[in-house]
């Protein structure tokens, strides 16, 4: 999947962009299937919402599930990133997203770059999330918010939210959202939330500051998102769990455009379940680090 040159002004521009429906029924029909089984698992890998049983986040399921393992090499999500940084890139992150009817929780207003820089300190930008629908996604059912053009104020001030939620964040304070929000045109247009059916993908820089409502209505919005960085811009730092930031830099090698409807061969190397080092981490930078292919990468 190519983009035109329209595309690519329109991402420098605003900061991301909305393919709606760009995957059919029939390639969302598999992935919907395989959901309920991930979630019902009693793994590290689900964390569930504060006070409740509902999954927020699913990690890794790229790794266990051999739908979502295709998805993670589809080219029309992998392909646009690889063509905006001129680079290979691999999986930083891989979340299916749980905003369950009536119980799915808020994500406060954040950058993605700012976890990635002081958590795993991801020395730039050059990662971004590519989102699918697996659901419908409406005004009712908390969508994305984002405020076009943020990115362009590069990395801004954060805090590390601990409590409001299950999953820690690193936040924007209200007064640089109204800032920021005001200055992208204020109730003109500086808040946006794409919505459309399931299968629409919403490709989008990791400095856009983006925020979602919780999900009060009757429907699920689920949706998956692959964190994909430069290669060469790998994390040097392992403090979070490897099922939540990844050290297999390796680069991704995309399937064939039909491989969510046709069954090819791909690695499931937690299909028996996760390594305990997983869990490993490591408050220090790291000095070089091995790929899968055993290639020396400098930190």
């Amino acid at each position: 999947m190519k983009l035109t040159p329209q595309q690519i002004e329109q991402f420098d521009r605003e900061g991301y962009l909305f393919f709606p429906s760009l995957f059919s029924p029939g390639e969302m029909r598999t992935l919907n299937e395989a959901v309920p089984a991930l979630y019902a698992r009693r793994e590290a890998f689900n964390v569930r919402e504060k006070g409740s049983d509902a999954v927020r986040t699913n990690f890794d399921a790229h790794l266990y599930s051999e739908p979502f393992a295709r998805l993670a090499r589809h080219p029309r999500m992998v392909e646009p990133v690889m063509e905006l940084f001129e680079e290979e890139v691999y999986m930083h992150q891989f979340k299916i997203n749980g905003k369950m009817a009536f119980e799915g929780d808020v994500w406060q207003w954040h950058q993605d770059y700012g976890t990635w820089l002081n958590d795993d300190m991801m020395p730039t930008e050059r990662a971004m999330n590519v989102a699918i629908f697996l659901d419908d996604v409406n005004e009712y059912n908390g969508p994305l918010m984002f405020i076009p053009g943020s990115h362009k104020k590069g990395v801004v001030e954060a805090k590390h939210d601990l409590t409001t939620t299950s999953y820690p964040l690193w936040t924007v304070d209200h007064d640089l959202i109204t800032k920021l929000v005001d200055r992208a045109g204020g109730k003109n247009g500086g808040i946006v939330s794409p919505k459309g059916p399931a299968g629409s993908m919403i490709l989008f820089h990791s400095c856009l500051v983006h925020a979602s409502t919780s999900n009060l209505s009757p429907w699920n919005r689920v949706s998956v998102y692959l964190s994909l960085c430069a290669v060469s811009n790998h994390i040097r730092r392992f403090k979070r769990p490897e099922y939540i930031a990844h050290r297999d830099f390796t680069p991704i090698a995309c399937l064939p455009d039909d491989c969510l409807v046709k069954s090819y061969p791909v690695d499931l190397p937690w299909k028996n379940g996760m390594p305990a080092s997983a869990l490993a981490t490591s408050p220090e930078p790291i000095d070089q680090i091995k790929t899968t292919a055993q290639a020396v990468i400098p930190a």
